[in-house]
């Protein structure tokens, strides 16, 4: 039986991919087993099998290629079928991990029952201890989201739109509130309820299951401000995991086949602000949208934010506190506690110094001070070299 690669799946889903693998032959024939190189929420990058349980599917959101009523052949498996296929790919070494997500036939309920048979095989048939990636279905319950937080490693249900008016262009028949963020908020409760059992292997503690949403970007009219301010609530209140955007492309025999594809730098731009609200202390007035509501596509958001206020007023890495330093161009956690480390050994005066500590200097140096002096730019040194 043809399995479904889950990348054909929500618009062009681009969840936890990797930017680059294995060799572009090979590669070719793993994507058409649907097998990618993917990251895990710790960094590392594994291969994934990413599936669909049915390609079938009962709702017509109108940007997916599996919608209701769209010519377009079916697949579908049983659970014990993906989950022997699974066990197969895995024993050859293909894969290491699963993605398994789903059409919905018969309501949300009794397809989040198929899949949880199929990584309750997987958990205890076979014995599979290694990254499984659940998708919650809309309409799913508690019950059901509860236990699959005891199965999987990771839980995304795809929010699509920033608000219900965006929502009802996209996908009509799918409730923002009730259906997508509610599962959400149930994962946040059932984590902080649960208490740490280091004796469980990391797959059955519901107190570390990770969660992720998706939005599908520029097919609608929502801006970048919809976007992340709804990525803020969902990381700040639900200590969301990730959020991945994926650019709009358009799928022939759909209600919106018509439009344009969305810009692939507002995707990038999307991320990279999103890191800046998740892990770098920014917050949503400091970003330099525009007046429509969106972010610069020629300038990471960051480089424009300090444009604005560190090119006047440069940090002075010698006295800087983390927070500061993290907000300089080309400074990310782990170049900030190197640069903390070193001036502990004494003080900082030469770019050189901190290129010795591996830390990489282009961007950085019209936004620094090193011991109250501004560091030349690497195009002002060439241009003394050849003087």
């Amino acid at each position: 039986m043809h399995l479904e690669p889950a990348e054909e799946a929500g618009g062009g889903s681009r969840l936890e991919v990797a930017p680059c693998g294995v060799p572009v032959g090979k590669d070719a024939k793993m994507r058409s087993l649907g097998i990618y190189p993917a990251v895990l929420p710790n960094g590392k990058t594994t291969p994934l099998l990413k599936t669909l349980l049915t390609s079938a599917c009962e709702r017509n959101c109108y940007y997916c290629p599996f919608r209701a009523g769209r010519n377009y052949r079916r697949q579908t498996f049983k659970p014990a079928e993906m989950a022997e296929t699974f066990q197969q790919l895995h024993q050859a070494n293909l894969v290491e991990g699963l993605f398994l997500s789903s059409g919905i036939i018969k309501g949300g309920v009794a397809t989040q029952d198929r899949l949880l048979e199929t990584v309750e095989l997987l958990r205890f048939k076979y014995r599979f201890d290694g990254y499984i990636h659940l998708k919650i279905m809309p309409g799913s319950e508690k019950s059901q989201v509860e236990r699959a937080m005891q199965l999987a490693n990771r839980l995304s249900i795809n929010l699509e739109a920033p608000t219900s008016a965006h929502l009802s262009g996209l996908a009509p028949m799918k409730d923002l509130a009730r259906e997508l963020v509610r599962p959400l908020q149930w994962v946040e409760e059932i984590r902080q309820a649960a208490r740490p059992d280091p004796s469980l292997p990391t797959w059955a503690r519901v107190d570390r299951t990770s969660t992720a949403t998706q939005f599908v970007v520029g097919a609608v009219g929502e801006s970048d401000v919809d976007l992340l301010t709804t990525a803020g609530y969902l990381y700040q209140r639900l200590h969301l995991g990730r959020t991945y955007f994926s650019s709009f492309r358009p799928i022939e025999d759909t209600p919106l086949a018509h439009l344009p594809p969305s810009p692939p730098e507002r995707e990038v731009r999307l991320y990279q602000a999103s890191y800046l609200l998740r892990d770098y202390g920014f917050e949503m007035e400091e970003l330099p949208f525009s007046q429509a509501g969106n972010l610069p596509l020629d300038r990471d958001p960051k480089l424009a934010w300090a444009e604005l206020n560190l090119r006047d007023q440069p940090v002075e890495l010698n006295q800087a506190h983390k927070q500061e330093l993290l907000r300089v161009p080309g400074i990310g956690h782990k170049s900030a506690d190197t640069i903390l480390n070193a001036r502990r050994q004494g003080t900082l005066r030469e770019v050189n110094h901190l290129r010795q500590l591996g830390i990489k200097t282009k961007r950085m140096t019209p936004y620094i001070l090193l011991d109250g002096q501004q560091p030349e730019s690497e195009l002002q040194q060439r241009r003394l070299f050849f003087l």
